[in-house]
Order: structure tokens, then C-alpha cells, then sequence
């Protein structure tokens, strides 16, 4: 499993989503200019310049058309996947922190950042098919509680969403009335800071990971917890695998500590776990710095991770990786 080493940000990534298809894989990073890159051999395709800070966030419409883009520069952009155009900009008063389109992507959700006298909130915005009749409104504003918000997901059939951030705790909100649902529970909760969450193929179950040093299994509609994978770094980023019952870890220390440490004492390796047996079953050494980003193709062959020093690293699994002749 020799790993496609992608040049091309300058600065430190922050996020990578692949099309539906799995051909695209779609990076954003501290540089302005998030890029497409071809998922099968790592080749760079353009990239989308506009943005005029850190690009925290993306997602691609389940056509491959379309491009959402959230920045620090308190702007949420909608991209021409092909022609790498601007459609329109959304303007808020903080940065966006996280974007994801809705089943059928007639909505967005957006997350922004606590910002001056502004809390952090959640704004779900209406998209049009047709990007010369898209408006700036709002269908729904629903305030933050205390601190940034990191990641907001599309609950089942768009009808709940669930936010995660700073707080450590992990909401379910009614995406019509903005109401909250359910709250994950103190005691089994994270401890610490929420980094990233990411959603099962399916929608029944997601992945939470923080810099308490684990990740958590949790059910979508009853927000019980299901499993905990527990490891000695704080956790940056999560993936599983749409294939198997695997589970990838990424993390390393916080930026700032990362001078004074040697690659390898800084643990800055993908690790996978059993997501069953919740056993750590392998790593995948590589990076130079903390894991930021860590995204499964759909076709669960292949995965990638983007890293604080500013590479992406493609990884396509050996056939015996799955016990089953491809």
C-alpha cells in the first residue's frame, strides 16, 4: 500500500470529502485555494480561487456539480465543480466552520464561529437549482450554545441536524422548528473539545472524534452511545470505512507542540480500529505533523489524509487488506 503523495497546498489542510462516485477527492487547507484532485491516481485537476482566508470546509453535490466552500473569511461560496467559477457568496458576520448539503441538495447547512458580540450558530440555507436565483436568506438560524460549533450534519431525511463543537457535547436539533431534541449524556459523553464528526454510508450511526483522546459510535436517531475507541493522542479527524467494520483514527499533538517532538514520538499516524472489537488493528505511518483530515472513498479501496505539514497522502488498499479477491 505505497501511498500517492500530493503536493499542492502550502499551508496546513483542513478537510477532504470525495464525490459520491468516488473519482474526486476535494481538499481544503489553511492556503485560500481549496483543489480537486483525481482520486485514483493522486493527479491535481485546478483549483477554485476566490476565498480570501483558511478554508475549513467543503462538500460536493451528489451530481459532482456544485461545490460548497466555508471560510474564515466569514463567507460560505458555491463553486462550479468543472469550470471552477464562482456561482454565488453567502456573507456572514464570523467564519464558517462547517458546511454539508442536504439529501438532494436543496438546503445547506452552515456553521459559523462565535465572532465579536456574535454567538456561534447554525444557519440552514435555502439552494437554487438555478445559481442566478440564489438569495442570501436564511430558512433557519438556530443560535449556538457556548463556543464554536466544529461540525453540523444532515440527521435522516434532513429531518434533525447534529451539531458538535467546543462544548464536547453533541445535539440533535429539529431542522424545520430549530428546536433541540436531544443532548449526548455528560457521563458518556466526550470530555473534551469535539473535532470532527463523520456519518455511516447509511445515516444510522456516526463518529465523533476530540481531543480527549478517543472517538465515539453513536446512534443517529436515539443518540445512544454505542462504542468508544480509546487511543494516547488527542483526535483530529475520523473516518470509516463504507467496506468493512473499520475505523480511522488521525491526530498527533496540537500544532504548537509540534516542533519540540520527533515525527515519530508525535504519533502523527492514521490508526485503524475494529469498530466492533474496538481493537486498534493496524497504523498507517506517513505524515510529518498532526493528521487534520482523514476521508474513505466510497468504494472503500481507498482512503486519504491531509496533514498539518501541508501534503495529501493517498492510500489504495492491497487486495489481501480485505481477505477477498478484488
Amino acid at each position: 500500500m505505497r501511498p500517492i503523495l500530493m503536493k499542492g497546498h502550502e499551508r496546513p489542510l483542513t478537510f477532504l470529502k470525495y464525490n459520491r462516485d468516488g473519482d474526486l477527492l476535494f481538499s481544503c487547507a489553511k492556503d485560500h485555494t481549496p483543489t480537486v484532485w483525481f482520486a485514483d491516481n493522486g493527479e491535481r485537476l485546478g483549483t477554485y480561487r476566490g476565498h480570501n482566508g483558511a478554508v475549513w470546509t467543503c462538500d460536493v453535490s451528489r451530481d459532482s456539480m456544485r461545490l460548497i466552500t466555508g471560510s474564515a473569511d466569514q463567507t460560505v461560496k458555491l463553486w462550479n465543480v468543472q469550470k471552477g467559477t464562482q456561482l454565488y457568496t453567502f456573507n456572514f458576520g464570523s467564519p464558517a466552520r462547517s458546511v454539508e448539503f442536504a439529501i438532494g441538495d436543496k438546503l445547506a447547512v452552515i456553521t459559523t464561529d462565535p465572532f465579536m458580540e456574535l454567538t456561534s450558530a447554525i444557519h440552514v440555507k435555502r439552494i437554487a437549482g438555478d445559481s442566478t436565483e440564489q438569495t442570501e436568506e436564511s430558512v433557519l438560524v438556530i443560535k449556538g450554545p457556548q463556543g464554536r460549533i466544529n461540525r453540523a450534519v444532515w440527521g435522516p431525511l434532513n429531518r434533525t441536524i447534529i451539531s458538535a463543537g467546543e462544548d464536547a457535547v453533541i445535539r440533535i436539533w429539529d431542522s424545520e422548528t430549530g428546536k433541540l431534541l436531544k443532548e449526548s449524556d455528560k457521563e458518556s459523553g466526550h470530555k473534551k473539545t469535539i473535532t470532527s464528526l463523520t456519518k455511516a454510508a447509511d445515516g444510522s450511526h456516526f463518529l465523533s472524534g476530540s481531543l480527549d483522546k478517543s472517538a465515539k459510535l453513536w446512534d443517529t436517531r436515539t443518540l445512544t452511545l454505542i462504542k468508544t475507541y480509546s487511543t494516547e493522542r488527542p483526535v483530529n479527524a475520523v473516518a470509516m470505512s463504507p467496506l468493512l467494520d473499520h475505523v480511522v483514527l488521525g491526530g498527533g499533538q496540537d500544532a504548537s507542540a509540534v516542533t519540540t517532538t520527533d515525527h515519530r514520538a508525535g504519533k502523527f499516524e492514521a490508526k485503524f480500529y475494529d469498530k466492533i472489537l474496538k481493537e486498534e488493528i493496524g497504523g498507517v505511518k506517513g505524515h510529518f505533523g498532526p493528521i487534520n483530515a482523514l476521508a474513505f472513498n466510497p468504494d472503500g479501496k481507498s482512503f486519504s489524509s491531509g496533514g498539518e505539514d501541508g501534503y495529501v497522502r493517498l492510500h489504495h488498499f492491497d487486495p489481501d487488506y480485505f481477505n477477498i479477491k478484488i
